[in-house]
């Protein structure tokens, strides 16, 4: 991230296709990138807005009209939010968003075991309620899951820093050193988030049990059941505030994706008027998403946003990879990159859009994106290899090392 700061500092970039663009001098490239993060981005805002809906749906006390209301409430609170405020507004809220998340997780760490019987009694009670379901039916990942586990873990963590919100928040940063400090806060993150999963048995363990379609009311419905009133809604806030600041820079992100990188061919005026298309293009993520969440069951859509995540794997070796060589033929890059989409698209509707894939129908269990990827890095290696033998054009780099220092 430090390292495309700077080279986006010295030559202006405000996009990551700004720096494929330069870097490989394709224009088909450069869109591929810019349409790869769009399109992972619209179902992680959708995730967002379901993660709203499960708040605002708790002051319904059961109401139907409530519930259905509650999505297109969510959506209107954020689309207003991040047409009114931008980058700012997002910026400011986090430091409220992080104090309130801290608040409610350790809170919730406290309190809640406690009054179920202490941590024993929840992985035993959440144990036998999971051993209910199909495999891996239980707390531990069964031995033929370890690489799929393996392999998704690795996957996401490549392509966590290359979404749109990564790059929009990491630019937005004044200097390299700020970077580099958030950075060493960061596995915070991840230690707030495994605790976060606990809730999960929590919620097992005090009998709340929902249906397929509503599990994401299961720590609202937790947090209802066993905190104070006043804390509860605390706990709601951070929930609300959680899904609010990062849904508004994915949005933001993606559109200035779209109106950099792809809109720009085809019109002359830069800002205003490329900032105004932005904002527009921002609210049509935000309803591309609402559809998203409207036609697609709340399980799915979450395997619509590991899907993303498995196509944003594919632009590893464009983006992550050519930020340190240019030994690539942006050709081979591209079909490297066709592969790698078509593959694990192929994988995601054969599996009816699970993100595992088991190869030979009964063989290695792996990550769609993991295995998208080893035949996008093969056919782009292979096509370079093949293309440097023939002389073929690779296009010129317009960064240079300067850039980079």
């Amino acid at each position: 991230m430090t390292r495309f700061w700077v080279v986006a500092r010295n030559r202006g970039y405000v996009t990551l296709a700004d720096f494929i663009r330069d870097r490989y001098d394709d224009r088909r490239l450069e869109v591929a990138v810019a349409l790869t993060c769009v399109a992972a981005a619209m179902p992680y805002v959708a995730l967002q807005l379901v993660g709203m809906q499960a708040v605002l749906t708790q002051f319904g006390a059961g109401s139907p009209f409530v519930q259905d209301s509650a999505l297109f409430v969510a959506f209107a609170i954020v689309a207003a939010y991040t047409y009114m405020c931008g980058l700012r507004g997002p910026a400011l809220v986090a430091f409220v968003k992080d104090t309130l998340m801290y608040v409610t997780i350790v809170a919730a760490m406290v309190i809640i075991p406690a009054k179920l019987g202490g941590w024993g009694h929840i992985f035993s009670a959440a144990s036998v309620a999971l051993s209910k379901h199909a495999p891996p039916g239980g707390l531990l990942v069964p031995p033929n899951m370890y690489f799929a586990y393996a392999t998704l873990a690795l996957g996401s963590a490549c392509t966590l820093f290359l979404y749109p919100h990564s790059i929009t928040s990491a630019l937005s940063a004044k200097s390299k050193r700020v970077i580099e400090r958030n950075a060493v806060f960061l596995p915070l993150y991840s230690i707030l988030l495994a605790l976060l999963a606990l809730l999960g048995y929590c919620a097992l363990a005090a009998g709340i049990h929902l249906d397929a379609k509503h599990t994401s009311l299961a720590v609202p419905l937790l947090l209802k059941a066993l905190f104070p009133g006043w804390l509860a809604g605390v706990g709601f806030a951070a929930i609300v505030t959680g899904a609010l600041v990062p849904a508004a820079v994915m949005a933001i992100g993606a559109a200035n994706l779209f109106a950099s990188n792809v809109l720009a061919e085809f019109t002359q005026d830069r800002p205003p008027g490329e900032t105004q298309r932005a904002k527009l293009i921002c609210l049509a993520v935000l309803a591309a998403a609402l559809v998203l969440v409207l036609t697609v069951p709340v399980p799915f859509a979450i395997n619509f946003q590991l899907l993303g995540g498995a196509w944003m794997l594919q632009i590893f070796p464009v983006a992550a990879i050519g930020l340190y060589t240019r030994w690539f033929n942006p050709q081979a890059l591209l079909a490297g990159w066709a592969c790698g989409i078509v593959c694990t698209t192929a994988m995601a509707v054969a599996t009816g859009f699970k993100s595992t894939f088991a190869l030979g129908g009964n063989g290695l269990v792996g990550y769609i994106g993991f295995y998208g990827f080893v035949l996008n890095l093969a056919v782009a290696t292979g096509l370079t290899l093949l293309l440097r033998g023939t002389g073929s054009a690779r296009g010129v780099d317009r960064t240079v090392p300067a850039d980079y220092a």
